[in-house]
């Protein structure tokens, strides 16, 4: 695929420039403002003396401003290294150290927390505070937009390997790693994921997801893939969300099991319409039937399961397998992560990197056009990740005859003894 993020967001102004880009709020953008609003602060990077493949830090909530930021990047070929913001300061101060961005864009509530690091920074030139007062040491939202007021000023053109995220990890193996993803990734997976959901133009995405994850970027730009809609929310609200799916029409949303089971609790849910949802995601765990009965009645037949890591994408269980029909086999299937997403090749392999027969337990493996290029600095990390092309995810698991995976264990959870593995969800 030759196309970079770029030409996307240049397409929808074309095709779609009336259609509501990003809403958050009382604040919304169209796909041609989107890329006016963009194409500004992507010449205020330039003004300010920021070359491509530099760094822009974002430190916020989920807001039309952080939509943007992301656009900036992704036409002129910054690169958008994002900042989990339910981070303490001094986690927050080693993820800049490291990425060495040359401007830290943050919200006013966390001025006191930058102010306190800044000394640990010396790489940022500027600190721009998106909404709210502005620190003395900071410059505001409007006034640094304006140095890209100049039409005049050239932008990069960015090309298929040029990378444009650099997301964190959430470190639960450790410290967190800073993940690059180029435009030729970004891509991939905004196409095939939106052709994996059906979206397109006249689809309404809701999503709460912090923005800072790489699955709430990805259903971002599988949304923007087709010109449709993305609803920010800043936090789960279930109340609000069930207030803006009747509003606004939305047909497909995120949640975590325990946020379906959050809005499944509203105890006059059946007084919303719901009608218009026709895809409800949800990651990070396994639907219990229990749950899975009661969303059914509620929603209906809408539900997919997707499972992947700020590294890459590995699988899906489909719609067609949210089923209670008493088969055994349906049944236990529900508890897998699905078969293997559209453009990805799994595998489960062993410690010697060969694949193994079906029904044994390995490493879930994948490849493919949707896996990171490498950790940020860290060549030994990279080497070990991607042996053989092969991205290893650190999860244990096994596949059926039918191609669906189950996750058995976190790799570094597991125990060897007496030549014998023991995995701690057995111990459990």
């Amino acid at each position: 695929m030759d196309d970079t993020y770029a030409d996307v967001i240049r397409r929808n102004a074309r095709r779609y420039r009336d259609v509501d880009a990003f809403v958050c709020g009382d604040r919304k953008v169209t796909h041609g403002e989107f890329l006016e609003q963009a194409t500004r602060i992507a010449r205020a990077f330039t003004a300010s003396g920021i070359r491509p493949q530099d760094r822009i830090s974002i430190l916020s909530m989920n807001s039309v401003e952080y939509s943007l930021l992301y656009g900036a990047c992704e036409l002129a070929g910054f690169i958008a290294a994002t900042i989990n913001f339910r981070l303490a300061g001094p986690e927050i101060a080693s993820i800049v150290e490291e990425s060495q961005p040359s401007v830290l864009f943050f919200e006013g509530q966390y001025a006191e927390m930058i102010g306190e690091i800044r000394d640990r920074l010396s790489d940022v030139a500027d600190f721009v505070v998106i909404d709210g007062e502005v620190p003395e040491w900071a410059t505001g939202w409007g006034e640094y937009l304006a140095r890209g007021d100049d039409e005049t000023i050239a932008l990069h053109d960015p090309q298929p390997d040029d990378l444009a995220y650099l997301i964190y990890t959430s470190g639960t193996t450790g410290r967190p790693k800073g993940v690059m993803h180029d435009h030729k990734y970004a891509c991939a997976l905004a196409l095939h994921c939106a052709e994996g959901m059906n979206l397109g133009s006249h689809d309404r995405w809701l999503l709460m997801m912090p923005l800072f994850h790489i699955g709430a970027k990805a259903i971002g730009m599988a949304q923007q893939w087709y010109g449709g809609t993305v609803h920010l929310h800043r936090a789960f609200d279930p109340l609000a969300i069930l207030t803006t799916i009747e509003r606004e029409r939305i047909t497909a949303t995120h949640l975590a099991p325990t946020l379906i089971q959050g809005l499944l609790d509203v105890p006059n849910i059946a007084d919303f319409d719901t009608s218009s949802l026709k895809s409800l995601i949800y990651s990070a765990a396994s639907m219990p039937p229990a749950l899975l009965a009661r969303g059914l009645e509620a929603f209906g037949p809408i539900f997919v399961q997707m499972y992947g890591q700020t590294e890459g994408i590995l699988t899906i269980l489909p719609k067609s397998a949210h089923v209670l029909d008493g088969n055994p086999v349906t049944l236990d299937r529900l508890a897998s992560v699905g078969h293997a997403f559209i453009g990805t090749e799994v595998t489960v392999r062993d410690e010697h990197n060969q694949e193994v027969p079906v029904g044994e337990v390995g490493e879930l493996c994948t490849r493919g056009d949707m896996i990171m290029r490498g950790y940020w600095n860290n060549q030994p990390g990279t080497i070990a990740a991607l042996e053989g092309g092969w991205l290893h995810s650190g999860d244990i698991g096994r596949m059926d005859e039918g191609g669906y995976f189950w996750m058995v264990d976190r790799k570094k959870d597991m125990i060897v003894s007496g030549g014998e593995n023991i995995y701690s969800r057995e111990v459990e």
